[in-house]
């Protein structure tokens, strides 16, 4: 029996999409509130996915929301004591949540999201089309907020967001198995000084989605398990990780922030043809793209210990994804089109015949490796939520309601990331959504039965945790 959570305001989702379609009946199942005040405005027609929900109340409005009329629809839909889910892309997140601030609203994303035409403009310098930059930005506008400001919690999904708090109990249990003494750290110097104590040098997103459809992928269409647009985007950004302390020597395409912690770097190369060996207890050892995510940053920031103002321990943080198999042929179209966007997109559903989406945090280093995270099978999400989802798209819709419950108890924090949040409390309201959740150790290293039929010049064979062991291309 779940447990309703009484909401008195509005609700504005922005953005009807694979995760707005899987957020719908989680904010029915979960929310105390009549339906009819909430408000989808979504870019493109997705009439037929939301109608069940129009028929309970659910209002839909299809409005693209551009700089010109975004302050109009906001104040048409959401206000005071309301709240915006920004499930969207080409809507900038700073210009929402700046909105929210000033107008009594809670916000949620799931990534950082500017305006369209922002990642693949070429006038725009590479450095400002990273994820740190966006975040730098984010970062130093809230420090002119007032205090106690209506909470603003960015980049909540599956990952970044869900992933941060799997990271916190991976640490938890790698504590556990060295016999180290202590309670659960309570502050972000806390867990960082944990972090260090474990010897852990290395954190991955390592993901591997192998759910399979019956409709294989045709020429000039890019095939995905949830956003293609969003895929799009950020697979053209260049990559980014966040940097350890450990690493001896810098890629030799990397790239130094001149602002902020400098807690990450960036590859002057798009983040979708970069690839890094990664491993999942059931898939096994992984080649993934080195996509650039929040995650990367904020855990590397949260995880730093400093002394004075220079940083003594910092672990390298980047996603190591390998998305379901059609996926990745599209990826490749992509790149053999010089980036020409296929004009046709599909999102796997009721197509698919088998798969999960393993999706977890792999931490290494002194302790060797373990990895923690979802193992969530296709049969058993459409038994969660109906035919229609897949794996993935519940995935990251749990965590946007754990995130949005957590803002409904905790209205007055103004801007805060996952790593602020409290991992347990999020972690029980997701795990229900999760499929099996496991602790698995192992001892994988990019090392690890490397083939010797040729020479590979530039590996560290005396440090296994040093990124040119990771990196493929």
């Amino acid at each position: 029996m779940v447990e309703k959570v009484p909401f008195n305001g509005r609700i504005l989702m922005i953005g009807f999409g694979s995760v707005g379609h899987c957020t719908m009946p989680l904010l029915v199942r979960h929310f105390d509130m009549p339906l009819d005040r909430i408000t989808v405005v979504d870019a493109d027609d997705h009439s037929a996915e939301i109608a069940p929900y129009r028929k309970l109340g659910v209002n839909y409005v299809l409005k693209p929301i551009t700089p010109d009329n975004m302050a109009e629809v906001l104040e048409a839909h959401v206000g005071t004591g309301g709240m915006v889910l920004n499930l969207s892309v080409d809507v900038s997140s700073f210009a929402v949540m700046n909105w929210c601030r000033a107008h009594g609203t809670l916000y949620l994303d799931t990534c950082i999201e500017p305006w369209a035409g922002y990642y693949n403009n070429p006038k725009v310098p590479a450095h400002e089309r990273t994820n740190y930059h966006l975040r730098y930005s984010a970062l130093e506008d809230a420090k002119t907020w007032p205090s106690r400001s209506p909470t603003a919690l960015v980049t909540h999904g599956a990952n970044p967001g869900l992933i941060s708090h799997f990271v916190k109990a991976a640490l938890l249990e790698v504590a556990d198995h060295m016999g180290l003494d202590g309670d659960k750290p309570t502050s972000k110097e806390g867990w960082a000084k944990l972090a260090q104590t474990t010897g852990t040098k290395v954190i991955h997103v390592a993901e591997h989605d192998t759910q399979i459809s019956n409709r294989p992928k045709r020429p000039g269409e890019f095939v995905n398990t949830w956003s293609v647009p969003g895929f799009w985007g950020e697979g053209a950004q260049p990559a980014e990780l966040g940097w350890g302390t450990h690493e001896k020597r810098l890629p030799e395409d990397a790239r130094l922030h001149q602002v902020g912690t400098r807690s990450a770097i960036y590859l002057n190369r798009p983040g979708c043809i970069t690839e890094v060996r990664s491993w999942t207890p059931l898939g096994g050892p992984l080649i993934g793209y080195c996509i650039t995510h929040g995650e990367s940053i904020t855990l590397s920031d949260y995880l730093t210990v400093w002394e004075e103002d220079r940083p003594v321990y910092r672990p390298t943080v980047h996603y190591a994804y390998h998305p379901c198999d059609d996926a990745v042929l599209s990826v490749r179209e992509l790149v053999m089109s010089n980036w020409k966007v296929q004009p046709n997109a599909r999102i796997l559903g009721e197509d698919i015949v088998e798969g999960i989406d393993e999706l977890g945090a792999l931490l290494m280093g002194d302790h060797g490796a373990l990895w923690y995270g979802s193992q969530l099978g296709i049969d058993e999400a459409r038994e969660l939520l109906g035919p229609e989802f897949n794996a993935t798209s519940i995935q990251i819709a749990a965590p946007v309601i754990a995130g949005a419950i957590w803002m409904i108890k905790n209205p007055d924090r103004g801007l805060v990331e996952p790593e602020d949040l409290d991992h347990e409390e999020i972690l029980d309201i997701c795990r229900p959504y999760l499929g099996p959740v496991v602790a698995e150790r192992s001892d994988w290293t990019p090392l690890k039965d490397r083939s010797v039929l040729f020479e590979e010049p530039g590996l560290d064979l005396k440090d296994p945790w040093q990124f040119q062991n990771f990196r493929v291309n």
